[in-house]
């Protein structure tokens, strides 16, 4: 168990991490981001959100919705992802998993699926 420096030390460092992330996105990320940002879905989104253990690609906090964005380097990543959406379903969170490719090559279909689940209450 970590004690409290430890658990600080922990958390700026996926701070510290998340803001790099928000300045070095993935295609798919920085594709679905001027997709859905700026209200564009009509609730306000974060995205490289550091929660607990773990940092989401994007946040509906008012709805606590997690989107992730998998791309290559989540293959072979299956339980490490199972393992992440289940700590994040502890703390309140729903998680949509959105495929790299599907966002690059059809993102009207990965805002809907986004949009549908905006629309399910927790």
């Amino acid at each position: 168990m970590f004690n409290q420096r430890q658990q600080f030390k922990r958390q700026s460092l996926l701070a510290e991490r998340a803001h790099a992330m928000r300045h070095q996105p993935t295609p798919s990320e920085a594709k679905l981001w001027a997709a859905i940002s700026a209200g564009q879905l009509g609730i306000t989104l974060k995205r490289q959100v550091p929660i607990g253990q773990h940092i989401v690609d994007f946040l509906a906090p008012a709805v606590s919705l997690v989107i992730e964005v998998d791309g290559g380097s989540h293959v072979g990543r299956t339980a490490a992802d199972a393992h992440k959406d289940r700590a994040l379903s502890r703390l309140g969170y729903r998680v949509l998993r959105l495929q790299a490719e599907l966002v690059v090559t059809r993102l009207p279909v990965a805002v809907q699926a986004i949009r549908a689940a905006l629309a399910v209450k927790g």
